[in-house]
């Protein structure tokens, strides 16, 4: 059987992971293709060929992976032109007219019967792999779009030619044309019978020139629109200049920025770039430090004045605001953070600066009572602070503040200084949490308004900026809940800080999965300076050089002979390993015997208890990658094929897969419909979270039926995953047969267990509260089994104990069982000097958990062991 971990592999995989280092951005690569938004001259072409085309004899396919750009109003045109040396066309062109077949091969002037459609959902939202295969033999065109494979036969196709391939728009001869769809390419290959000749993996950042990585046929794009540019560099969109003092605010859900200055309310559009303005009938008198608000609970768009307890909301119909400021004021709570709770639907307002002095105040607005108060707030010291940065959770019930500038006292003359610290407010008991400090290792910097929270992930985006100059700059990072480590991403975005004069904000499109950032520049005249910037989702670093194909020639050899070196280390590696074997049988003069799972050779640990267990030994793995669902670590889902589909699940498919999946095993009857709703859809209504759940159990049964003897079901009325654990492999009830019943334990089994939890702890990478039980359950379980076998087993193997000992160290360093077990076997093998760091390193790994001294001595071990 395949092993999971091993030498060699190790070896290969530097050989890999060198050749696909630059050209790896998991799904942000590829060319994205202006269309019927710009005017013909920007939009997007791609020719392939130099200007005599490509040459290809005999049968050829030509692949891509296609997608849609969303939200754009016009889908029409040609999406590639294939033409031979004689001048013959052959075109797939996507039009809305038909109903049912959007997409359509014509071959010279006539649509042939090649004509298909691929559901909305999937094409704007994942790459779709398609094939045009030329069979010059049958003279015949099929098309294969991933699941069917159309044809058109009776056709003349030339056995040998020179062939333009274009893509987009195109000028060349009668051939031209500028409608084509917006759209996204990548990995484009033609492979002649069967051979794979030429490949264009569209994985550049920036220029005109596409790098063909086999034959150096490099093509021209011109306007291009790089994927992974648009994950990187912000592109300014809007610039405009409004009268007054302007403040912003966002809907979410239309993805509509609202921008409501003196005389006027800006509407701003994200995904169509369009901006429309209303002019106020009665100007509300907007004062210096105003602030505007979306409420997404009554749908309306409100600007609020603390200083004067006033809100005034904003009629669309009417194009007025139903109150009025009293004007020429100026706020004391410049810069302070907002928020509309989930949980009673108030404005609260936190901190800000006026009258030299820094806020830690936190304000409430009742908007169904139209009254202000003051918050009476417990728990942490919340910083009297300003230039802070704030996000909430989607029930918005949970606040986070992180970031600022001020101090204890608030006193603007007692050393203010930058503030690093993420704070979390509950709105239901008024209670603030110090979570951490940041780790700041450079320049000192502030925070944008707004912090945009994955919940399920526990991480966040927001903007940082040095706020002690004025030609700054923000900078998008993105950072833990739980840690105090950020890393920062994207191109920086030009931000002129003139302090209370000057403001920024983030915003996200969930939709469009677009980034939003605004900034604000108060002039001496009385006008605002407003600039927008959009993102694409997700954000990324580039590094400096994009394209595997734009090395030079040296690097393919060089990689050939690293592949050679690999397979080479891995031939020596068996040998070596098969010799070391033997030698040892030999030397111990023991009989020969092939065991289910043959141990590797190891040594006994030294000092240091194992922190991976990748540094445990291994043994030869009976897992298989084929129909298998690794839970242990990642998650993995391989299907029949032994392909890795993990990467199709989407973060909701995949936690409905393992909430009825866990049930399922761990139950035996999965789980009902309601208590799906109350577990994924709490906050729809009923109808909301039926349409959800249909959707979602249809995208996670097309998955499950990639999985040979693994699909859904509902016939007892319960959502469960029924299994044929004989032909399909799920480790986490291999992992329940070996614990259930200890009695039958033996050291086969142990070693199974070994290979089961070595990929890592149960589900790492999934955080979801309803999981904390099975990972709590499993990890005490794994512990108490490893023990109850090292307290059992006989005869009594020294050497095997200390591995168990090391594996009960991943799983907790402080366990001092473990701890024993380990010291006393390695005694028995006369290492007294390696018992006494083993114990010497869990005593400073229990002060450092417990902040407190471990209360026995070596001396104690050693009589417990006695």
């Amino acid at each position: 059987m395949r092993k999971l971990y091993s030498g060699f592999e190790i070896i290969f995989l530097v050989a890999f992971v060198f050749v696909l280092h630059n050209n790896c951005f998991g799904q942000n690569y590829g060319l994205g293709f202006s269309s019927h938004e710009v005017v013909q001259d920007k939009r997007t072409s791609l020719d392939l060929c130099s200007e005599k085309g490509v040459s290809l004899n005999g049968n050829f396919d030509i692949s891509f992976d296609l997608s849609f750009l969303p939200y754009r109003a016009t889908y029409f045109g040609y999406i590639v032109r294939i033409i031979d040396d004689n001048n013959q066309n052959f075109d797939l062109v996507y039009s809305p007219d038909n109903p049912k077949d959007h997409f359509n091969i014509i071959a010279g002037d006539r649509l042939t019967d090649i004509k298909f459609d691929i559901p909305s959902n999937t094409l704007f939202n994942q790459w779709n792999r398609l094939r045009i295969t030329f069979d010059v033999e049958k003279g015949q065109l099929r098309l294969f779009d991933g699941h069917h494979t159309f044809i058109e036969s009776g056709l003349h196709l030339k056995k040998s030619s020179y062939y333009k391939i274009l893509f987009g728009t195109n000028s060349y001869q009668q051939f031209a044309t500028t409608d084509i769809p917006p759209m996204k390419l990548r990995n484009i290959s033609i492979t002649q019978n069967k051979v794979l000749k030429y490949s264009w993996p569209l994985d550049e950042g920036t220029g005109n020139i596409v790098h063909e990585i086999i034959g150096q046929q490099n093509g021209i794009v011109v306007n291009p629109l790089w994927i992974s540019e648009m994950h990187h560099n912000w592109q300014k969109t809007k610039d405009i200049t409004v009268d007054g003092v302007a403040s912003t605010a966002f809907d979410s859900k239309k993805e509509i920025l609202y921008i409501v200055s003196k005389d006027s309310v800006y509407n701003y559009s994200v995904n169509s770039s369009v901006m429309t303005s209303s002019a106020n009938i009665v100007k509300p008198n907007l004062n210096q430090g105003n602030q505007s608000v979306y409420n997404q609970y009554d749908n309306s768009l409100y600007n609020f004045f603390p200083d004067q307890k006033t809100v005034a909301r904003y009629s669309f119909e009417t194009k007025t605001w139903d109150k009025k400021f009293t004007p020429n004021e100026v706020t004391d709570f410049w810069h302070a953070n907002k928020m509309i709770s989930g949980t009673d639907t108030s404005l609260y307002l936190f901190g800000g600066y006026g009258l030299l002095q820094y806020k830690n105040t936190v304000q409430q607005y009742i908007f169904k009572t139209q009254k202000w108060q003051q918050v009476k707030y417990k728990g942490d010291f919340f910083m009297p602070r300003y230039l802070s940065a704030l996000g909430v959770n989607p029930r918005g019930d949970t606040v986070y503040i992180i970031g600022g500038y001020g101090n204890s006292s608030g006193l603007q003359i007692l050393n203010p200084k930058n503030i690093y610290s993420m704070m979390r407010f509950t709105t239901k008991d008024k209670t603030f949490k110090k979570l951490f400090d940041l780790k700041v290792n450079n320049e000192d910097f502030s925070f944008a308004s707004s912090l945009i929270i994955n919940d399920k992930e526990k991480t966040y985006y927001g903007l940082i900026f040095p706020q002690n100059k004025y030609n700054s700059s923000l900078q998008l990072i993105s950072g833990s809940l739980n840690k105090p480590s950020y890393k920062i991403l994207t191109s920086a975005i030009p931000y002129s800080f003139n302090d209370i004069h000057s403001f920024a904000d983030l915003y996200y499109c969930p939709l469009s999965n677009k980034f939003v950032v605004v900034t604000l520049l108060r002039t001496d005249n009385d006008e605002t300076k407003v600039n927008i910037y959009t993102l694409l989702g997700p954000p990324i670093n580039m590094p400096g050089n994009l394209s595997l194909a734009k090395n030079d020639k040296l690097l393919y050899p060089l990689i050939f002979i690293v592949l050679i070196l690999s397979v080479a280390g891995g031939i020596y590696y068996k040998i070596r390993k098969r010799k070391m074997q033997l030698l040892k049988v030999q030397e111990e003069s023991l009989p020969v015997f092939e065991p289910a799972i043959p141990a590797v050779e190891h040594q006994p640990q030294d000092t240091e208890h194992i922190t991976s267990l990748n540094d445990a030994p291994e043994y030869e793995s009976d897992i298989p990658l084929k129909n298998a669902i690794l839970l242990f670590g990642d998650l993995q889902v391989f299907d029949a094929d032994g392909i890795d589909i993990t990467k199709h699940f989407s973060p909701l498919v995949k936690e409905l897969f393992l909430l009825i999946l866990l049930y399922s095993i761990k139950r035996g009857r999965g789980l009902s419909s309601e208590k799906l709703n109350e577990i994924l859809w709490f906050d729809k209504s009923a109808k909301s979270a039926r349409n959800n759940r249909s959707v979602n159990i249809a995208k996670l049964k097309s998955l499950l039926d990639k999985v040979e003897y693994c699909h859904l079901s509902k016939d007892t009325g319960y959502w469960k995953i029924d299994i044929d654990y004989d032909k399909t492999y799920v480790d986490y009830f291999n992992y329940l047969h070996i614990v259930r019943d200890k009695k039958k334990l033996d050291e086969e089994k142990i070693k199974l267990l070994f290979e089961i939890t070595r990929r890592g702890n149960f589900l790492s990478n999934s955080d979801h509260e309803w999981l904390d039980s099975f990972k709590a359950e499993i990890s005490s379980e794994v512990i108490d089994t490893f023990l109850h076998y090292a307290q059992s087993s006989q005869p009594y193997n020294a050497e095997f104990l200390i591995e168990i000992a090391n594996f009960i160290f991943y799983f907790d360093p402080v366990n001092e069982e473990s701890m024993i077990l380990k010291c006393n076997a390695l005694l028995t093998l006369g290492k007294r000097s390696l018992a006494k760091n083993t114990f010497e390193s869990f005593v400073k790994e229990y002060k450092i958990t417990y902040d407190e001294d471990f209360k026995k001595d070596f001396h104690d071990i050693l009589i417990q062991h006695s």
